[in-house]
């Protein structure tokens, strides 16, 4: 990383898809990974890497990941980030069989809970959960919020290759909807029937393979009729939304031709058209992707109270990122609500002043 970036007097800066993992949980995942009972190609492949190269990028990665005191703190610092929302990082618990990941997101939410106590001015969480068994994991967001103080919900994610169009799913839905906290859609690799030809091309992580199953588990909800049955839903993609606020006009364009042609027995017609529920029911964030033009055009879209900015710690630190999304030109204004108000807004809290 090159020199530090100073805190801003105009605005916050407040990173909205920062990654932590427990202990426990990066335990398990080499147990698994050794077992050789899973059958997750795209796990395998991140964090067969992640969990067990000894490069520097991994090394550096897996350290920073369960730090959640000094180290993360000075990086913060050093990057002139006020305050991180942290999450559980992909694919959380979502690998595991049921009763492992309930207790597993139990006790992850406990311990980013007691860190955000340690570090109040500095962190805010959103809570994991267990999609394999829904009754659980709607009482655990429940939980997460309520009792822990947690402002959203972490979904990485496909669970075990089935993804939330699914209805016996939308239990989680429903709670994030009447707790009036968002549900974060974050990417993992892509499920197995889908993972083969990006592993072959070595597509299959951040670079490319995350985004493409990401946008299409969110377009998916989208199109099952999610936010028909919740209309009140946040549900909030990072990477600019992977990719679909740029593909608005024919995603519209071609549902409709679906749906009027009768093609698909799941394609069923929906009370809005697909760009209005992006513009209605999703927030975007920039995580480690600066491109000025590319985030004017999201705020032009969708509105400049639905695009905010993330750094995607720790696996993309660096403080020129930092630089080239505050010189994104834009208002004063406008800068404030991408850097601090917008997330504010989305997540409920407010940025306590730095002692």
């Amino acid at each position: 990383m090159t020199a530090s970036v100073p805190f801003s007097k105009e605005y916050a800066r407040v990173a909205t898809e920062e990654a932590f993992a427990i202990p426990e949980m990066l335990r398990l995942y080499k147990e698994l990974l050794a077992s050789g009972t899973h059958d997750d190609p795209g796990f395998q492949s991140l964090w067969g890497f992640y969990g067990g190269s000894p490069s520097a990028r991994a090394t550096a990665i897996y350290e920073r990941l369960q730090d959640l005191d000094a180290r993360r703190i000075g990086d913060m610092d050093a990057t002139g980030i006020d305050v991180a929302i942290l999450a559980l990082t992909a694919p959380g618990v979502q690998v595991f069989d049921a009763a492992t990941a309930r207790t597993v997101s139990v006790q992850a939410n406990d311990i980013l809970a007691e860190a955000i106590r340690r570090h109040p001015t500095r962190y805010v969480g959103l809570a994991a959960c267990a999609p394999q068994d829904p009754a659980h994991a709607a009482r655990e967001i429940e939980r997460g919020v309520t009792k822990l103080g947690l402002r959203g919900v972490i979904i990485n994610s496909h669970t075990r290759h089935e993804y939330l169009n699914d209805r016996k799913f939308w239990a989680i839905f429903e709670a994030a909807e009447a707790l009036g906290v968002p549900v974060y859609l974050h990417p993992t690799t892509p499920s197995k029937n889908m993972v083969q030809p990006f592993i072959e091309r070595g597509l299959d992580g951040a670079i490319y393979g995350f985004g493409v199953e990401t946008g299409m588990h969110a377009l998916t909800i989208i199109t099952s009729g999610v936010f028909d049955r919740f209309p009140r839903l946040k549900l909030v993609l990072g990477h600019l939304g992977e990719a679909l606020p740029f593909w608005m006009y024919r995603l519209d364009y071609m549902h409709l031709a679906g749906v009027r042609a009768g093609r698909y027995a799941c394609m069923q017609p929906l009370q809005l058209k697909v760009s209005e529920y992006l513009r209605r029911n999703v927030w975007v964030t920039t995580s480690g992707m600066p491109a000025a033009p590319a985030i004017r055009y999201c705020q032009e879209v969708l509105g400049e109270d639905r695009v905010l900015y993330a750094m995607d710690y720790p696996y993309q630190y660096e403080a020129d990122e930092v630089r080239l999304s505050d010189a994104a030109p834009m208002s004063a204004a406008t800068r404030r609500k991408f850097f601090q108000t917008n997330a504010e807004e989305l997540f409920g809290f407010r940025v306590q002043p730095r002692a």
